[in-house]
């Protein structure tokens, strides 16, 4: 293993390169309404590619060992992930024009339960970690196949693996 990087607290300028987010749960945003009904607009957007067909999936990742062993892309639409029961860890990469991963440039985020974040097109990514507990399910919002027909997956040796310390 060649790389060891450090997790991030989600901040607006560390992961402004990346995407966006929104805490989903107890929001502090504008909104319409007042208690017992407030509805807060448009927190999060989400590049679809021009799809009009958005997909709602669950990915469910159990406590494994914190290493960047795989990473993916898509090119042509961005990527919607919102831990629901647990915080996670993600890794992101900027995006780049080959099929090559900029390892160097990785960072790993700390993203917390009821956070909503947004990748745009072409930031390397996969599955997230659980962070602190054994088990978390997690919201993803890709168009609809997009893991068939839009997913360019890259497994990494050994040699080129990250381990994600703190």
């Amino acid at each position: 293993m060649s790389k060891q990087v450090q997790v991030k607290e989600l901040s607006a300028e560390a992961f402004r390169h990346y995407g966006s987010y929104a805490q989903m749960i107890n929001p502090d945003a504008p909104k319409l309404g007042e208690p017992p009904v407030e509805f807060y607009r448009d927190m999060v957007q989400l590049d679809l590619g021009g799809c009009t067909l958005a997909s709602f999936s669950t990915c469910r990742v159990q406590q494994r060992p914190t290493v960047v062993d795989v990473t993916e892309y898509h090119t042509a639409c961005g990527e919607g992930i919102l831990p629901l029961d647990a915080d996670v860890l993600i890794h992101v990469a900027p995006a780049t024009a080959d099929d090559q991963p900029p390892l160097d440039d990785l960072e790993v985020f700390r993203v917390p339960r009821g956070t909503m974040v947004s990748l745009k097109t072409g930031v390397w990514h996969h599955a997230p970690f659980a962070d602190g507990s054994d088990v978390a399910n997690v919201l993803i919002v890709l168009p609809e196949r997009t893991y068939a027909n839009d997913c360019e997956v890259v497994e990494l040796g050994e040699a080129e693996q990250v381990r994600i310390a703190g």
